[in-house]
């Protein structure tokens, strides 16, 4: 095999390497957004129950 090929070959790997770890990154990433958005959601409605309510104490 020629320097040249092997060095063709190692790019197409490495490109293909990055795109599955980033396709990884941004997997996790979503699913973090999507948690902190339920979260908020629910922290939200926490806080205008209480106020509907009056607080409560």
């Amino acid at each position: 095999m020629k320097a040249e090929t092997k060095n063709l070959v190692f790019v197409i790997l490495a490109i293909i390497g990055g795109i599955v770890v980033l396709g990884w990154v941004l997997k996790v990433a979503f699913k973090l957004i999507g948690i902190a958005i339920v979260l908020g959601i629910c922290v939200l409605g926490y806080i205008l129950i209480q106020n509907m309510v009056g607080k409560g104490r």
